[in-house]
């Protein structure tokens, strides 16, 4: 049997691009999106598509950058870097969504997931509705993988939000005319369990998990659509992907009360796996 050196062994994890915004509280957005690559497996790379003042109470404002400063970051890292996988999280502006898409559209990539980033859980809109069309129109029919939440979906169908597992149902079929892969989740639906619905390869499979008791909910939604991202050159299909993807985040979920970090919703417990096994 031949011994892998650690060398080779670094050489095959997978790379990984985010293309989002900032957030100095370190639990949403490229913060949250790296250290969830690299706790599982995987290595960050990052296009910056806005610097975002906030913290664990809100936002409290948005320095968006312009298109072009975008399409060149991720221009100038495509042009050096192999991606393995991609995760677009908030874009901000339809100028920015259009120019991701514009590159895009040019590059041979692996799997892209997107995570439609339209409102915080401050409740502070971080997509403009002018937007929402460039994002279904430009973006979404060039991506692998959707993951909205009941809100995200209805604004991008133009329909009021699901109240039922029938409407959440009819809903994630209606977004796979959109895309190929949707996983439409059902967090703001009530009741013990939190029910997703995976539409992928014209197959409807639901996905439970326990609803974890903690107030420290920051960056999850960005959290599991980077943990699908990283995890899905290393898995054999996108059902396993996003399974073990929402495995990893009730574990982060769970262990977020172990961090203390900010008076509001602090973030989840990215590295409950490796610092759980050092303590």
């Amino acid at each position: 049997m031949t011994m892998q050196t650690p060398m080779q062994a670094q050489m095959q994890a997978p790379t990984v691009l985010t293309i989002a915004g900032t957030d100095p509280s370190g639990g949403a957005g490229i913060s949250a999106d790296l250290k969830t690559f690299s706790a599982l497996g995987a290595f960050g790379t990052v296009v910056v598509t806005a610097v975002v003042t906030q913290n664990t109470q809100g936002v409290a404002a948005i320095h968006q950058l312009d298109g072009a400063t975008v399409a060149g970051q991720l221009t100038n890292l495509l042009d050096d870097v192999h991606v393995d996988a991609v995760k677009i999280g908030m874009l901000g502006t339809a100028e920015v969504t259009r120019a991701v898409a514009q590159v895009l559209r040019d590059r041979e990539l692996g799997p892209i997931v997107l995570d439609p980033v339209m409102v915080a859980t401050s409740g502070h809109r971080l997509l403009p509705a002018e937007a929402v069309e460039a994002l279904r129109d430009d973006l979404i029919p060039l991506v692998d993988l959707i993951t909205p939440n009941i809100p995200e979906a209805a604004d991008l169908l133009g329909v009021p939000e699901a109240t039922s597992m029938c409407d959440m149902a009819r809903q994630v079929r209606a977004l796979a005319e959109l895309c190929p892969g949707v996983l439409l989740k059902g967090g703001h639906l009530d009741g013990p369990e939190s029910t997703d619905l995976l539409f992928v390869d014209d197959r409807l499979t639901e996905l439970d998990a326990p609803r974890v008791d903690t107030r420290n909910t920051h960056g999850t939604g960005c959290t599991l659509s980077s943990a699908i991202a990283a995890l899905r050159p290393q898995r054999e299909s996108w059902a396993d992907s996003v399974r073990d993807a929402k495995s990893y985040l009730t574990g982060a979920l769970g262990a977020a009360d172990d961090l203390s970090i900010g008076s509001g919703h602090g973030p989840v417990h990215h590295f409950w796996q490796s610092w759980g096994a050092q303590s």
